[in-house]
């Protein structure tokens, strides 16, 4: 432990990185994710192809080639951006793809009658979306976005190979400086099970506030 301790600013300065990573990251996937999951729900395929074409794209590929092809390619083109800034386009694009099939998949599951309901009071489009449709459908998608976001959170090691000083980087620095590697890797992999177990939690507590006096079709 006292390696451990030594280092303890190193993992301090990793775990603040992995943190404001997986938060700017998640935050622009969940607005990819409700944007192109509606999309995708459209039955106007004008704005439905579109986000079909992103879906796939990003889900079909390698989430660390798209690190690399921003980070390296981009330049090449003429668009700068920062390893911080790569990391979170990268991520946000890539589990932005993920979760719009999430809520895609939510709104296909609201109750028809409640939709018919709403044609019947005479809601528009924007209406029933706001009023009928999300607030159950995001009940729905909380378990599922709790996943996602650990997912993302795991997923923030791999930026560390387009030189942001992460969790990960740290500890592969750590690892070269000490030769040791048993102990760093064992914090490392506690520190990442802690910042997952804190996020699982946050999601409970967001998804049981969203369906207080609810009761959606198959969620409690």
């Amino acid at each position: 432990m006292a390696l451990i301790w030594q280092y303890r600013f190193d993992f301090l300065i990793g775990i603040l990185w992995t943190l404001k990573l997986s938060v700017m990251s998640a935050a622009l996937a969940f607005v990819l994710s409700i944007f192109a999951g509606i999309c995708r729900a459209s039955r106007n395929s004008f704005v439905r192809i579109p986000a079909s074409i992103y879906v796939e794209f990003f889900r079909g590929t390698s989430a660390l080639a798209q690190l690399f092809w921003l980070f390296y390619v981009l330049p090449y083109l003429g668009v700068n951006l920062s390893p911080t800034q790569c990391a979170t386009l990268g991520l946000g694009l890539c589990f932005g793809a993920y979760g719009a099939e999430v809520v895609r998949g939510c709104i296909d599951a609201v109750p028809k009658d409640q939709i018919d309901a709403a044609a019947a009071l005479n809601f528009s489009w924007f209406h029933t979306m706001r009023i009928v449709i999300l607030p159950e459908a995001l009940i729905m998608m909380m378990p599922l976005f709790a996943n996602l976001l650990i997912e993302l959170i795991k997923a923030t090691s791999l930026v560390s190979l387009i030189t942001i000083p992460d969790l990960t980087f740290q500890a592969k620095a750590i690892i070269s400086k000490s030769y040791s590697s048993g102990n760093v890797l064992l914090v490392t992999l506690a520190i990442y099970l802690a910042i997952s177990l804190a996020a699982s939690t946050g999601m409970k507590r967001i998804e049981t506030a969203l369906s207080h006096g609810r009761v959606v079709r198959g969620v409690r």
